[in-house]
């Protein structure tokens, strides 16, 4: 029996995202994400109803609009995650974050990969790696995160970063690509 196109995708294989479950997945992520922009500030309840929709999970999150997302379900949050305006999370594989996890306007998280044989890509496959971001991280603004990428506790990324690899525990990290600038202990 064959496997379906979100199988391959959230064990990380090659798989075609225009695939009719996947888009519609999308399509459904899209329009509880342009609820939730186009919500009142001040209707708190109606906003993390939304949220939990979105992710399926209530916890103490805090969420300024715009905010983008492929499919939301593939989204874990810990306690008091912060996401600052204009963020982006591209969750076709896994993405974890922490408890206490500060992000800044305009971070954008990408798990999706595209193939780098330039015949596979016209094919329009794609694959995707997950994102693990420790407790008590903050992330600095217009920072990119990479496809399987992990952020260790407590560490810092700073503003405008491309973090390309795994970053330890304890660390500040910064530039282009991303690399340790100092120990934070």
């Amino acid at each position: 029996m064959s496997r379906s196109e979100k199988d391959k995708m959230l064990n990380c294989e090659q798989y075609n995202p225009l695939d009719r479950e996947l888009s519609k997945e999308r399509e459904d992520c899209a329009l509880l994400c342009k609820e939730f922009n186009d919500s009142s500030p001040q209707d708190t309840k109606q906003r993390q109803a939304l949220l939990k929709s979105l992710f399926g999970q209530k916890y103490q999150i805090w969420i300024e609009p715009p905010f983008h997302c492929d499919y939301g379900q593939n989204i874990t949050l810990g306690k008091q995650v912060f996401f600052n305006y204009n963020c982006v999370v591209l969750d076709a594989a896994k993405v974890t974050i922490g408890n206490h996890v500060f992000i800044g306007p305009g971070v954008q998280i990408y798990t999706s990969t595209h193939p780098k044989d330039p015949a596979i890509r016209r094919k329009f496959f794609e694959s995707a790696l997950p994102i693990t971001i420790g407790n008590d991280v903050w992330i600095g603004g217009n920072a990119i995160i990479l496809p399987g990428v992990t952020i260790g506790n407590r560490s810092i990324i700073g503003a405008g970063s491309v973090v390309t690899k795994d970053v330890p525990d304890d660390v500040t990290v910064g530039g282009n690509p991303a690399k340790i600038i100092s120990s934070n202990k």
